[in-house]
C-alpha cells in the first residue's frame, strides 16, 4: 500500500560532504544569494547609522592621511612625486589603499565576529568575508569621486587607458579577498592575529608606493617588488588618471599573478578549515 502521509511530501535537504577538491561551489552561492545581499546592505547600513557626517567619513580617513604625508613627505623630506603636485599623487594611491586596509582589516575579523550566525544556521562560510570586502567599495567610490574632482581641479585629464580602471578594481578586491580570508581562517583559530593584522596593515603600508613613487625603487629590484600586489595596481591608478608614468604592464602583470595564487591560497585554506569554525569560536 503506498503511504500518503503528509510526512512523504514534506521537503527535505541534504547536507554532504563535498567530494574532490572544490574551492567554490557557485550552484550553492547561487542559492545563498540573498544572504550575501543582506549581509553586504547590513555592513553598510550599521557603519553609516547614527552618524552626523555619514558617506563623509570615506573622504576623511584618506583626505586628512593626504594633508599628513603632503606635510612631512612632501614639503619636509621632498619625496618625489613623478611631476604632479604631492597631495593628488598621495591622494590617489590613499583611495585604494584604504579600501584595501579595511577589507583586510574587516573580513579578517569577521568569522569570529559572526560567530553567533556560524554556530546557528548553515550557509557557505565563505560568503562572510566576502560580504566585508564588497561592502567597502560603497566607500570606494566615494573617496573615488573626490579623485575625479580634484583631478579637475589640478587640471589633470586621464587618456582611454582610464578604460582599465575596472581590472584594476578587480585585482584590488582579489588582493583583499585572498588576504582576508587566510587572516579570517586564522583568526577563527588563533586568537591573537587580531592583534597582528593592523601590524601587518601598517607594515604592508610603507612597502607600498603611497607615499612615495615606484620610480623611487632601483629598476633592477622593481619586478621583485611588484611581488606586493598593490604596487602594481596603485601605480596603475597613477598611470592611467594621472599620466605619471607609461603603463606599468610589467607590474600590474606580475601583481595580478601574485593576487590570483593569493586568492587561490585564501580559498584552499579557508575550505580546509571552514568545518571547523562553529567548534572553535
Amino acid at each position: 500500500m503506498k503511504n500518503t502521509s503528509p510526512l512523504n511530501t514534506e521537503p527535505f535537504i541534504h547536507i554532504k560532504p563535498k567530494k574532490g577538491l572544490q574551492l567554490i561551489n557557485f550552484r550553492e552561492l547561487k542559492q545563498y544569494r540573498d544572504l550575501l545581499y543582506f549581509l553586504v546592505a547590513r555592513n553598510i547600513k550599521v557603519k553609516y547609522k547614527q552618524t552626523v557626517l555619514g558617506g563623509l567619513w570615506a573622504v576623511i580617513q584618506p583626505f586628512f592621511m593626504m594633508i599628513v604625508f603632503t606635510l612631512f613627505f612632501g614639503k619636509l623630506a621632498k619625496i618625489p612625486s613623478d611631476g604632479i603636485p604631492y597631495p593628488i599623487f598621495n591622494y590617489s594611491a590613499m583611495v585604494a589603499w584604504t579600501y584595501f586596509a579595511q577589507a583586510i582589516n574587516q573580513s579578517g575579523n569577521s568569522i569570529v565576529g559572526e560567530s553567533n550566525l556560524i554556530s546557528k544556521v548553515y550557509f557557505p562560510r565563505i560568503i562572510i568575508p566576502f560580504a566585508f570586502v564588497l561592502s567597502g567599495l560603497m566607500d570606494f567610490f566615494i573617496a573615488f569621486f573626490v579623485l575625479i574632482l580634484m583631478m579637475l581641479y589640478f587640471h589633470i585629464y586621464p587618456t582611454f587607458m582610464v578604460l582599465s580602471v575596472p581590472f584594476l578594481i578587480i585585482l584590488m578586491i582579489m588582493a583583499s579577498s585572498g588576504a582576508g580570508m587566510v587572516l579570517a581562517a586564522l583568526n577563527a583559530k588563533y586568537r591573537d592575529i587580531r592583534y597582528t593584522i593592523p601590524f601587518l596593515v601598517q607594515f604592508w603600508m610603507f612597502a607600498t608606493p603611497i607615499v612615495y613613487p615606484a620610480s623611487m625603487i632601483p629598476e633592477k629590484y622593481r619586478l621583485i617588488y611588484a611581488l606586493n600586489p598593490m604596487t602594481g595596481v596603485i601605480e596603475g591608478f597613477r598611470s592611467v588618471l594621472l599620466n605619471t608614468v607609461p603603463f606599468p604592464s610589467d607590474m600590474i602583470i606580475i601583481s595580478f599573478l601574485v593576487s590570483l595564487v593569493l586568492f587561490i591560497l585564501g580559498l584552499f585554506y579557508f575550505k580546509q578549515v571552514e568545518r571547523f569554525f562553529a567548534d572553535v569560536i
